[in-house]
């Protein structure tokens, strides 16, 4: 029998993995979920595995920044153009565009650098429940009467994902809106350190704007929200191990002109930063009434 976490585990690492067509030119598969927009994270990760195909071992990704343009179609794949912008002895550069139809659909730069070692200090994980203490991410929003659209379900199939319980009104010590998540592959993938920060990019767009609508009047799933993502940057200080837990903090210290903004930091179970995020997204409130 056919084990369903381990096929969905294969799944993600398939549709991460992006095919060469031609020098600097890479195809990456189709999501298989029902017609709709491509999930942002989805496209940050393959133009990230683009990146990294002509970057050698001795260098791995540091930082990324990208943008989203247009909505990707799930139903169709993406060409991703590499342009191999700079090589130094200690970094390297490259710029991505991902297309659909000829036309952009988010630009991306990544840098990759050589280990060094360094001064080196670090923010310290905080004292939150562990994921044993936090229930499934599906049994928490049906508690709640939530309703989660299948798309989602199916973009969540290879991890394993707990969020922790709302701060009090939605907001921590310092007055932000904040929330928090463990999650980890269902089973492990053994990638090498250049897919596990492919898999980290891919599961960073996980909830991170939603922490800019906590405390506002509306539900995340409404049909009334239109939520998307607007740019998005990743900062790897550590290879992340995600078959594993990780923890993800978020705050957003910022919301208005219907766009929020929210910060993610990322820490393995022991503790260690492995990664720091930050994305600004539309929230935009529609009205639903008939003309």
């Amino acid at each position: 029998m056919t084990d369903p976490d381990r096929a969905a585990v294969e799944d993600l690492r398939d549709l991460l993995t992006i095919e060469e067509i031609d020098t600097d030119l890479y195809r990456g598969a189709a999501s298989a979920e029902a017609a709709g927009r491509v999930f942002g994270g989805l496209v940050v990760a393959q133009a990230l595995s683009a990146a990294a195909r002509s970057i050698g071992e001795s260098r791995h990704a540091h930082s990324l920044h990208a943008y989203f343009l247009r909505a990707g179609d799930t139903t169709r794949p993406i060409i991703y153009r590499v342009l191999p912008d700079f090589d130094g002895s200690s970094f390297a550069n490259r710029r991505v565009v991902a297309m659909q139809d000829a036309k952009p659909i988010l630009n991306l730069a990544a840098s990759f650098h050589r280990h060094e070692e360094g001064f080196a200090h670090a923010a310290a994980m905080p004292k939150l429940l562990p994921p044993e203490e936090c229930p499934d991410f599906t049994g928490t929003l049906a508690a709640a009467g939530t309703a989660v659209p299948p798309t989602i379900l199916e973009r969540l199939a290879a991890f394993d994902m707990r969020p922790g319980p709302p701060a009090p009104r939605g907001f921590d010590g310092a007055g932000m809106p904040s929330q928090f998540l463990w999650f980890r592959l269902k089973k492990p993938m053994e990638a090498d350190p250049a897919m596990q920060r492919v898999v980290l990019a891919y599961a960073s767009d996980f909830a991170l704007v939603t922490t800019a609508v906590i405390p506002h009047p509306v539900e995340f799933f409404s049909p009334r929200l239109q939520v998307a993502s607007l740019d998005h940057a990743v900062w790897f200080h550590a290879t992340p191990p995600v078959d594993d837990w990780l923890l993800y903090t978020m705050d957003s210290p910022w919301s208005g002109h219907a766009r929020g903004f929210a910060r993610g930091t990322i820490f393995d179970r022991t503790g260690r930063l492995v990664a720091s995020v930050a994305q600004e997204g539309l929230c935009r409130v529609r009205n639903t009434e008939p003309d």
